[in-house]
């Protein structure tokens, strides 16, 4: 095991795996990897910004506070040694 370049490792051992599939399942896992390398170019960056203001309700949060708060059981049962 090479310690200076952990790819190189990392592929050696998935190749231990894949090296006894047959020649079809080879070349579909190519495509597969391929796609996979071509779709990854394409992602955009989701920033945590445009996630504000996604929950919407007609509600004000004072009264989903009160509802949450109202909802709340307490079922403590002590036992008495």
């Amino acid at each position: 095991m090479n310690l200076s370049s952990p790819h190189i490792s990392i592929a050696d051992y998935y190749f231990g795996f894949l090296k006894n599939l047959n020649a079809d399942s080879k070349l579909d896992l190519i495509s597969k990897l391929s796609q996979s390398l071509k779709k990854s170019d394409d992602t955009p960056e989701v920033s945590l910004q445009s996630l504000f203001g996604a929950y919407q309700s007609e509600e004000t949060a004072d009264e989903i506070i009160e509802q949450l708060r109202a909802s709340r059981v307490f079922n403590r049962n002590r036992e008495t040694l």
